[in-house]
């Protein structure tokens, strides 16, 4: 028996504030990723600081496979060292810094001012890979907060937990900062607050700092209340037995073939669930023409539903198992996508003509965007209870000792194709000179990921 085994073994059972702290921290990290990457600020900068819609998402997609390169690379060898270390804090820590510093930069990313572009895509990249090295960490906790049978529901409720966190953030947002164009008013009818410019897009560039600061004031519950290993050696130390035992662990994944196809599926599947969520919000932009508090409410719908799919999900997971909620959130995730696909201002399921959106029309007013935003419930529905059961399938799958390393690969396997993926949307969106083609690639990744998670043995 190792060490790390014998640790969790010894370790008293945590208590109420340090799962309630460890739950704070997805609904800490969740608003840079539901405001910032989805809802505001990415559809802000295909539409407004980008030449145009097509130059903007090809651009996004560049800067989304460049951090995710960065993190494909890093994830295993930091957990490894992590694993060796004992500590997990100080990893959380430094990775935060990176998220707090990208996320409060991007407020420099001003319409039409010399190096917008350059400043929102590297800040943008940098704070990416610090909310993605941060998640590896936190993640690697989960097996020493509570028994084995309650991973799914913990796993869940941190999904859901983080969507009410995004919620409350994108709300917070859209009726506080970000002012229409037009009207200069907020979601909530009043003028921004402190000051910002609708007509210089002050609330969406101001949803970085934003993020910035809401996780710096929910994540520090993890750091006083949350229990972490002990520091077991220095770390130089940790760098070197961390690599050797990286090496081991790949070998034994080498022989373990049940895990390698956990980690291939998982590496296919988890990448269309990011690019989609990247560039879905963007196309419905482009096509419907939808200003930023109509992304925001369509965004705050599909976390509505996904606080309760969530919530379900996690439920699900321990009863019938992760294997089988990933399954059959991947077959919706497919049937949405072919939706997604079908429908664009004057069409539906793809032949069926419609009458496209009028000028002044009402919120989802015409069929194309009621058609759109069903397909967007269906998304919102399974996509917290995929990623949920995906972290409890990977605990089960991995050998005991060896879970950050097994988090270093799972994020590997969750990040290495995640630069190719929006690469491929990147350059299929500038070579075709459209949007709906540039994201049709994602219905391979569901298909494929499913085919192969059917041979996967939840428990072996």
């Amino acid at each position: 028996m190792d060490s790390v085994t014998t640790e969790a073994q010894a370790r008293p059972r945590v208590g109420r504030a340090a799962i309630a702290s460890w739950l704070t921290f997805d609904w800490a990290t969740q608003p840079f990723f539901t405001i910032v990457t989805t809802f505001v600020f990415g559809p802000f900068f295909v539409a407004h600081v980008a030449a145009n819609p097509v130059e903007g998402q090809a651009l996004w997609g560049y800067s989304l496979s460049a951090a995710g390169l960065i993190i494909a690379l890093m994830s295993p060898p930091l957990g490894a060292i992590a694993d060796a270390s004992g500590a997990r804090k100080p990893w959380i820590a430094a990775f935060s810094l990176l998220l707090i510093g990208g996320s409060a930069a991007l407020w420099w990313a001003e319409p039409g001012v010399d190096g917008a572009i350059m400043i929102a895509l590297v800040a943008f990249a940098i704070a990416t890979i610090g909310a993605e090295f941060a998640t590896v960490f936190t993640n690697a906790m989960m097996p020493d907060l509570v028994d084995r049978g309650r991973l799914g529901r913990l796993s869940g409720t941190g999904w859901a937990v983080g969507y009410i966190g995004g919620l409350v953030g994108l709300a917070i947002v859209l009726g506080l900062m970000v002012g229409s164009p037009e009207t200069g008013k907020t979601l909530f009818g009043m003028d921004p607050i402190l000051g910002l410019d609708p007509s210089r897009f002050g609330g969406d560039r101001g949803s970085g700092p934003f993020s910035a600061l809401w996780y710096l004031i929910f994540a520090l519950p993890l750091f006083f209340f949350v229990p972490d290993l002990p520091q077991r050696m220095a770390i130089g130390t940790a760098v070197r037995v961390g690599l050797r035992d990286l090496k081991g662990t790949l070998m034994q994944v080498r022989r373990d073939p049940n895990a390698a196809r956990y980690l291939l599926s998982h590496m296919i599947y988890i990448d269309g669930l990011g690019a989609l969520m990247a560039f879905g919000a963007i196309y419905a932009s482009s096509t419907f023409e939808w200003s930023t508090i109509e992304l925001g409410l369509f965004g705050i719908i599909l976390l509505v539903v996904g606080i309760a799919g969530s919530l379900i999900g996690g439920s699900l997971d321990d009863r019938i198992g992760p294997k089988r909620v990933i399954a059959l959130s991947l077959l919706i995730l497919t049937l949405a996508s072919i939706g997604f696909l079908s429908v664009d201002r004057e069409h539906i399921l793809f032949f069926v003509a419609v009458p496209p959106p009028t000028d002044g029309g009402g919120l989802f007013e015409s069929v194309g965007e009621k058609a759109y935003l069903v397909f967007g419930i269906l998304v919102g529905l399974v996509a917290g209870p995929l990623q949920a059961a995906s972290r409890t399938l990977l605990v089960r799958v991995s050998p005991g000792g060896k879970i950050t390393q097994y988090f270093g690969l799972y994020a590997l396997s969750g990040k290495i194709t995640s630069f190719a993926g929006p690469f491929a949307v990147g350059t299929l969106t500038a070579l075709a000179g459209s949007q709906r083609i540039g994201i049709s690639i994602l219905l391979a990744f569901f298909i494929v990921g499913l085919m192969i998670l059917v041979r996967v043995k939840q428990d072996p």
